[in-house]
């Protein structure tokens, strides 16, 4: 049995777009949220000091009991949020003193939810999520991009909640 999916949001705001695009092609389906606007993640220390509010392997717990991870984020100045951006460096940490954590991520699936003002999602902005996933070993599934200037993409977003379902 498939595990009901992970959403990893990286929206600054409470109310943004990228929510409201999240919350479409996940209704009705009570996936798991993260809101990273709520927790507390530090930044990738090298040598690996992080104070005891640092919420990094929460999030790595809800990963491994997750066959799908969907990472939401807006596109600001083409490329993913500061908090996504603090979340992937701290995937650092499951390469280095955390080896035995991150191996667990092998076979898990991961999928880009990306919202913006430009009509099509920036070159190169897969990248990141792409090679990341390819690194850890977990299967990069694509993206889907809803510019906030157009209707949202329903025709893609029913083939994706197909693929989910």
């Amino acid at each position: 049995m498939r595990s009901k999916p992970l959403v990893i949001i990286g929206s600054a705001r409470n109310e943004s777009d990228t929510k409201k695009f999240v919350h479409f092609i996940f209704d009705g389906m009570n996936p798991t949220y993260i809101d990273l606007l709520n927790v507390t993640i530090n930044g990738y220390d090298y040598c690996h000091h992080y104070p005891e509010k640092d919420q990094y392997a929460d999030i790595v717990e809800q990963f491994l009991s997750h066959d799908t991870i969907y990472f939401a984020t807006p596109v600001y100045w083409y490329s993913m949020s500061s908090l996504m951006k603090t979340l992937f460096d701290r995937f650092s940490d499951l390469v280095t003193y955390k080896k035995t954590i991150g191996r667990k991520l092998k076979g898990k699936s991961t999928f880009l939810i990306a919202v913006g003002a430009e009509s099509v999602l920036p070159e190169g902005f897969e990248v990141p999520f792409r090679c990341t996933s390819e690194y850890l070993d977990m299967d990069y599934l694509g993206s889907i991009y809803h510019c906030t200037n157009k209707e949202f993409p329903v025709s893609e977003v029913q083939a994706l909640r197909r693929s989910i379902e």
